[in-house]
């Protein structure tokens, strides 16, 4: 997969033309993966559960895998590196497993 673009200041990536907040580069390239294995669980839990009740939280917990990223939230450059470490190091739970 090819990197995406990021604005001079490396706050942003830019794809289609459109900004969106990067993931916070401190994060240690191990949790970073698993963090986004997570959110990606997630994001398919959503889509199995839509038109349900259950669609709401699946997607609170897409929300949350998201801010441990640092791409939503209080933004990662004005936040303390006890702020951000706290942030990414948070347990997330992953969506039930589905065969």
């Amino acid at each position: 997969m090819a990197t995406p673009e990021h604005t001079p200041d490396g706050r942003y990536i830019v794809v289609d033309g459109r900004r969106w907040r990067a993931t916070d580069p401190a994060i240690p390239d191990e949790r970073r993966e698993e963090l986004t294995r997570i959110l990606m669980a997630w994001r398919r839990e959503v889509r199995r559960t839509r038109d349900t009740p259950a669609e709401s939280e699946t997607r609170a917990m897409v929300q949350a895998a998201k801010i441990a990223l640092g791409e939503r939230g209080t933004p990662w450059w004005e936040q303390s590196d006890e702020e951000r470490r706290a942030r990414w190091s948070a347990d997330l739970p992953t969506p039930p497993d589905r065969e």
